[in-house]
């Protein structure tokens, strides 16, 4: 079983900054696609952020400049910077390991904006 290890999450106010961190083994990382999905209660998961292997990011339009997902191969560590947070973007946040078919989740973290 993969582990992906989460951090980072926790409360802000409108219009603040976080930064989530994800580390996985070094067998997966160089060769999958890390992401970062979240899931607000009685609402389904939805994608926030991915980032192949070379570096490509994608991004839904609800968090296009906003939100930034970067991979450090040295650590085999994916980071999400969050800035000008909303208080729609309370949510749990998964991390994601995903490669064809294959998806590894992390145990999620939580995200509150709030005032």
């Amino acid at each position: 079983q993969v582990q992906l290890v989460e951090s980072g999450g926790g409360l802000v106010q409108p219009g603040g900054s976080l930064n989530l961190s994800c580390a996985a083994p070094g067998s997966i990382f160089s060769i999958y696609t890390m992401g970062w999905y979240r899931q607000a209660p009685g609402k389904q998961r939805e994608l926030v952020a991915r980032i192949t292997p070379s570096s490509r990011a994608e991004y839904p339009d609800s968090v296009k400049d906003r939100f930034t997902i970067s991979r450090d191969s040295a650590k085999n560590t994916v980071h999400l910077q969050m800035n000008n947070l909303k208080p729609d973007d309370t949510a749990v946040y998964y991390c994601s390991a995903s490669f064809g078919v294959v998806t590894f989740w992390g145990q999620g973290t939580q995200v509150t904006v709030s005032s």
